[in-house]
């Protein structure tokens, strides 16, 4: 029994592509991936530069059991209850995280593991006790299911159809958080770099940070079914990071998060119609693939300090 299958490049790459059916499914898959990976890497470049990757992970998590909630109250899994679930479950995770670190002994890093376990396993008891009344399980929670996003009921506007619904949220929804990024980059860069100064120049330093939470909250929901959990935090991460070991200024990191996101959509995909497995999988896995070829090859990288040591005159 052979682990790997073995590798053949023509169905590998060329075969997805083979027919016109083949064609429009893929590219609705891949076009998900792209907007899912564009999404979470601009927010998540400044959460890095926060240092608050683990709270984007709390945050990405934390927001289930408001999903469920808003599901219960409005008998519905359309995208509208479950923004404002997803919302309010982040703003509730961020605040409990806030409230433990100032009022016991608990440290940052502590406080935001409490939480976002607590709320994770909260949604997956409630995603349990509704068995048979709700469309969504566990495994899509965590995994997803890129590959059925052509199967997502179309918008019909005035009588026509104009596409798969799923990418039109997504779409939406990513054009909204590139928007706002770009409308009030100033205070959101000024406040992740210097609170203080930007406390004393009068910016609301606490809100603007409420408000990455909820851009944050606005992305995971949108692509929670379709990617799920574990990719949109793979996405949050990966892409500033190994951005980051090239360029030092942010202005550079967030523009390289549409080249990393088309490295990341294609090569999980092919990796996944290789080794027949889910595409959220191995879209991380070709991130952790680039974020090490990254620490190799960067200027300060061991490999670099190799060579250098080789050619030293005095080696």
């Amino acid at each position: 029994m052979n682990l790997i299958p073995k590798f053949d490049p023509v169905r590998v790459f060329l075969e997805p592509w083979s027919t016109p059916e083949l064609i429009s499914w893929n590219s609705q898959v891949i076009l998900m991936g792209l907007l899912v990976c564009w999404a979470s890497g601009m927010i998540g470049s400044f959460i890095v530069v926060r240092r608050m990757a683990l709270m984007g992970d709390a945050i990405s998590h934390g927001i289930l059991p408001g999903v469920i909630i808003a599901f219960l109250a409005f008998g519905s899994l359309e995208v509208g209850p479950m923004l404002l679930g997803a919302c309010l479950a982040g703003l509730a995770c961020s605040f409990s995280i806030e409230w433990l670190q100032q009022n016991s002994p608990i440290k940052k890093d502590a406080s935001m593991a409490i939480v976002f376990t607590s709320f994770f396993a909260l949604g997956v008891t409630l995603i349990n006790l509704q068995t048979g009344h709700l469309d969504l399980d566990t495994d899509c929670v965590l995994y997803g299911e890129i590959g059925l996003t052509p199967l997502a009921p179309n918008i019909t506007l005035a009588g026509n159809n104009v596409g798969n619904r799923s990418l039109w949220v997504m779409g939406l929804i990513c054009l909204i958080i590139v928007s706002l990024i770009c409308l009030f980059y100033r205070q959101i860069l000024l406040t992740s770099f210097d609170a203080t100064l930007a406390h004393s120049i009068g910016l609301p330093v606490k809100s603007i940070q409420q408000f990455l939470m909820l851009l944050l909250a606005l992305s995971t929901v949108a692509s929670l079914e379709s990617v799920g959990v574990i990719l949109v935090v793979a996405m949050l991460v990966f892409p500033s990071v190994t951005a980051s070991f090239f360029f030092s200024r942010l202005p550079s990191i967030l523009v390289c998060t549409f080249p990393l996101g088309i490295a990341y959509t294609f090569g999980g995909f092919h990796l996944a119609y290789w080794l027949d497995c889910s595409i959220a999988a191995a879209m991380a896995i070709t991130a952790t693939v680039c974020f090490i070829a990254a620490l190799g090859l960067c200027p300060n990288s061991f490999l670099w300090k190799i060579v250098a040591h080789k050619k030293s005159p005095h080696n």
